[in-house]
């Protein structure tokens, strides 16, 4: 059981640690991180508890509403909510690229207490796959989301607003791809390499962005 749970958590602390960081200007407090992925943690029984129904009555009978309502939409805005309620309002939120950090840990969280329970109902051989795809997916998912949000709070209230539509449409799209890419095809590996090839691309280009975005934040602060 030690060796499930060690293979479990590795991946998602290995993420975090590797945006955590990239920090260009002062780590963030590692209790704040740590609560951002507690946070993120405590939502992953509920979730899969409603989605457990939801599968279990039929609710949704097409892939597309199952990929988008089921999985997209349910697992992102939760995310979301944590990460705006519980987070965006903090002073250790004081730069762009802390929305990475932030948007990485809560969905880490999910992801690594979600990894512990598959690898606990399917053993040990899975978890190279598991940190391949949905573990890390979740990460980017993350970062995109916490793109947009550390970009909603440091620009004028004007754009704010749509910043943070994007902060919780951007991650609920791809999202809902991808698991519309797992449930859709049998052959689905040949479509999800391409995809995840996209996401890492499209995560470590936000990054750079936030980069960016907080040397010019820190320029006007100094």
């Amino acid at each position: 059981m030690i060796a499930i749970i060690s293979a479990a958590i590795a991946p998602g602390l290995a993420l975090l640690s590797y945006f955590y960081l990239r920090d260009q200007y002062g780590t963030e407090p590692v209790r704040t991180v740590l609560r951002a992925f507690l946070l993120g943690l405590s939502v992953t029984f509920p979730i899969m508890f409603v989605q457990y129904v939801l599968e279990s009555e039929q609710i949704f009978s097409t892939i597309f509403f199952r990929s988008f309502l089921q999985y997209g939409l349910l697992e992102e805005f939760f995310k979301w909510f944590i990460l705006y309620f519980f987070i965006f309002h903090l002073v250790e939120f004081d730069e762009p690229y802390d929305g990475i950090v932030y948007g990485a840990a809560v969905s880490l969280g999910f992801a690594t207490f979600e990894n512990v329970l598959y690898l606990a109902a399917n053993g040990l051989e899975t978890a190279f796959g598991r940190a391949l795809l949905p573990v890390s997916s979740h990460a980017l998912f993350g970062v995109i989301m916490g793109y947009y949000t550390g970009k909603a709070k440091f620009s004028p209230k004007v754009k704010k607003r749509r910043f943070l539509f994007y902060s919780i449409a951007v991650p609920v799209g791809l999202h809902s791809l991808y698991d519309f890419i797992i449930l859709s095809f049998n052959n689905w590996v040949y479509f999800i390499i391409p995809f995840m090839l996209f996401l890492w691309w499209f995560g470590l280009w936000k990054v750079k962005k936030a980069h960016i975005l907080t040397e010019l934040h820190h320029r006007q602060l100094g």
